[in-house]
């Protein structure tokens, strides 16, 4: 064959993968909000019969042998190039895991979500342990297969943030902890602020109302994006064109909705703005877990959190309750948004105390692969921890160790890729106000002109570069935790006149 003759046979692959990877996504979006739960062990047996046929596709002898060619063809363009190189890199991760066992695995993780659905309702850790156990087996089982010299952990690090491990986390993390815990031991030692008012009962059914008016103000397009309700809030997609969203609603927590609803937006937008000549390959992801958060995050935190912002979204917040609002003024809504105080869960931590929720996960996680901590117990340890970083007593299983989804799927490497893209969240909205008036534009309904920056600048390149180039590329220098932690001590010192 010559190239233009591999090149097509090696389209039409790529064209039955996206066809799998679209069914498989749709399957696992239904499965997370609206399909009976009667019907998981059907669904779940028949889903992972469809990741195996995925699998045999992805490794395939014949295309393994047509990568390992074309990545190396001097006449294949650039971008089919760098798709060629991760598909191939992927295929020597995977094609050495027996099939029967891969797709066991996949069966296992539908099962262990169901569990963890059982036992977050019941808030009993002892229904999970035993698919937990069995996932952290079955993976460090898998990844024992790959010819690779680093540790087990350290290969899952790098697959969710390519170039990372343990040595660089934790230098990560310790310059986080040397900033921020000196911080956090003023702010709680100051005056604090209150925030009351929004825990107050705020009607779910309300809730929705003004989501709806959030989400035009979001520019979040029913033509492209959809949103949908799940337990624990998430984002899919098939292709720029169909991008879901979940959000979850807290009748006591009036903010909780909202801030998961810009986050997971956020993860919309990096899908629905990268490339279209994209669509249905590798390189329609994004960069890393690490790039995709600090979307995420940034719409969250650097755009949802301030005072612009409110602005102009406020007193439409206050029109759907005007009980539990109308007295209060925005100066004080926008302080008790960004309140710092120990908390429970994750998700809806502030930005100060957020990486240590992070933390004690990372170092749970390293416990787990290096033998030192055990599934068996494992409740213990998380209220331990929370009570060793936090200062906190966890009240229940339900508020601790199964808040998260993410180890029910063995996504393991994954949790420190959301205290990662905070920071590379704060080093681009410092590029961005060079030359924007990103102020200016929330208050006045262009929060549109913000994602269109972003587009420009970084999601319309999708995996194209890796995320260490991609941060040169937009903001001039390597990444610098820095950013961060001085955005974070100005705004908290700020906040509570420190």
């Amino acid at each position: 064959m010559n190239t233009k003759e591999k090149l097509k046979r090696y389209h039409d692959w790529l064209f039955k993968c996206s066809a799998y990877q679209m069914a498989l996504n749709i399957i696992d979006i239904d499965k997370q909000t609206v399909a009976p739960s009667a019907g998981a062990a059907y669904r779940d047996e028949r889903s992972a019969y469809l990741a195996g046929e995925l699998f045999s596709l992805e490794t395939d002898e014949e295309i393994v042998d047509l990568l390992k060619n074309l990545k190396d063809d001097p006449e294949v363009e650039a971008d089919d190039r760098r798709a060629i190189e991760l598909y191939y890199k992927k295929a020597l991760d995977t094609v050495c895991i027996p099939k029967e066992e891969f797709v066991a695995f996949k069966k296992l993780c539908d099962e262990s979500f169901d569990a963890w659905i059982l036992a977050k309702s019941k808030a009993d850790y002892s229904i999970f342990e035993p698919y937990l156990k069995r996932v952290i087996e079955s993976q460090k089982k898998l990844y024992g297969y790959r010819s690779s010299d680093k540790s087990i952990y350290n290969q899952m690090l790098d697959d969710f943030e390519p170039g990372m491990d343990e040595e660089k986390y934790d230098a990560f993390f310790n310059a986080l902890k040397e900033r921020l815990v000196p911080l956090i031991g003023k702010v709680t030692n100051a005056k604090q602020i209150r925030e009351d008012f929004l825990h107050q009962k705020f009607p779910i059914e309300d809730q929705k109302k003004f989501m709806d008016e959030l989400l035009k103000y979001l520019h979040f397009d029913s033509s492209w994006g959809y949103q949908n309700e799940s337990e624990h809030p998430f984002t899919s997609w098939t292709c720029e064109n169909d991008c879901r969203t979940t959000t979850k609603y807290i009748e006591s927590n009036v903010t909780s909705a909202i801030l998961s609803t810009v986050h997971e937006v956020g993860h919309a937008y990096y899908e629905h703005n990268i490339n279209p000549k994209y669509d249905g390959m590798i390189l329609s992801e994004g960069v890393s877990s690490g790039m995709h958060e600090s979307q995420s995050r940034l719409c969250e935190n650097y755009l949802g959190r301030t005072l612009a912002f409110w602005k102009y979204n406020y007193t439409k917040l206050q029109s759907y309750f005007p009980k539990q609002l109308g007295d209060i003024s925005l100066e004080d809504f926008y302080k008790a948004i960004n309140i710092s105080k120990p908390s429970f869960v994750r998700t809806e931590a502030d930005e100060l105390t957020y990486p240590l929720h992070v933390l004690i996960r990372y170092e749970i996680e390293k416990g787990l692969f290096n033998g030192t901590i055990s599934t068996e117990g494992l409740d213990k340890t998380w209220n331990a921890k929370y009570k060793e970083y936090l200062g906190i007593d966890v009240p229940n299983d339900k508020l601790g160790i199964l808040q998260d989804v993410h180890w029910s799927d063995g996504s393991f490497g994954y949790f420190p890729t959301y205290a990662m893209g905070t920071a590379f969240a704060a080093q681009y909205v410092h590029a961005m106000k060079k030359e924007l008036d990103v102020d200016s534009l929330l208050e006045n309904n262009k929060f549109n002109e913000v994602m269109d920056w972003l587009k420009k600048n970084i999601h319309t390149y999708g995996f194209r570069y890796e995320a260490p180039e991609l941060m040169k590329m937009v903001t001039g220098e390597e990444f610098n935790v820095n950013y961060f932690l001085d955005y974070i001590e100005e705004k908290y010192t700020k906040l509570y006149q420190l």
